[in-house]
């Protein structure tokens, strides 16, 4: 199984939050963990975040940081298509980033070499898009 994981779903790896044991079991499962280009980005804003909330310690996120990056070679990145991403976003009314994972899923779609293809977020709008385009959803409720 390809398990494509959107940056919502990814920091759940880095931070103990609501599912993080679903998603380490999802990732258990798959053969290759995918996620696009632009997670890595996200995911740093996600943690800077956190930080800046005092959710976390400096040495806690540096830590995380630490092996994310570590980790991220260890992930399947793909890129997007520009204008499917834009087709998306009017199409499903969904927010930039939001259609940049549905159209990198997708590219993963056509190219899979008969591996099965689950997609996961927290976001149900984008769930609910990822269907409607045909991916599979692991959903988190």
């Amino acid at each position: 199984m390809i398990l494509y994981l959107g940056a919502s779903s990814l920091v759940k790896l880095y931070i103990q939050e609501p599912y993080t044991d679903l998603v380490r079991m999802w990732i258990r499962e798959a053969e290759i963990v995918a996620t696009c280009r632009v997670t890595y980005t996200e995911v740093i804003s996600a943690l800077e975040i956190r930080l800046k909330q005092n959710d976390l310690t400096m040495k806690g996120y540096d830590l995380i940081i630490k092996r994310f990056s570590k980790d991220w070679s260890d992930y399947a990145t793909v890129d997007f298509d520009d204008r499917e991403a834009a087709l998306f976003l009017k199409k499903h009314n969904l927010k930039r980033f939001d259609a940049i994972h549905l159209s990198a899923a997708k590219l993963i779609q056509k190219k899979r070499n008969g591996f099965f293809l689950a997609f996961s977020s927290v976001d149900e709008k984008l769930c609910s898009a990822a269907e409607a385009e045909g991916l599979n959803v692991l959903r988190f409720q």
